[in-house]
């Protein structure tokens, strides 16, 4: 769980996260959306994957970005049992 909550420690990440809330979302959308220049955009993005807290696909010259289901539901699940500790 570490590299997940490192990754959504950052406050431009969890903005991130939370753009992504509603599904999938083309990097020029992601960066209108943040007011954010592409290649700082673009860190915080190889960061979340890296944590495998995103999944990417290219489409043309543009990549788009979703929430990893499975991330998510494994955070909830490892928060679930602290707050039951």
């Amino acid at each position: 769980m570490l590299p997940l909550l490192k990754a959504l420690a950052d406050p431009v990440r969890l903005e991130v996260a939370l753009a992504l809330a509603d599904g999938e979302r083309c990097v020029c959308e992601l960066t209108d959306q943040l007011n954010l220049a592409q290649s700082k955009l673009s860190f915080h993005l190889k960061v979340m994957r890296q944590a495998g807290l995103l999944e990417a696909r290219e489409q043309g010259r543009w990549v788009y970005y979703r929430l990893r289901p499975e991330a998510l539901e494994a955070l909830g699940v490892w928060l679930g049992q602290l707050a039951s500790s």
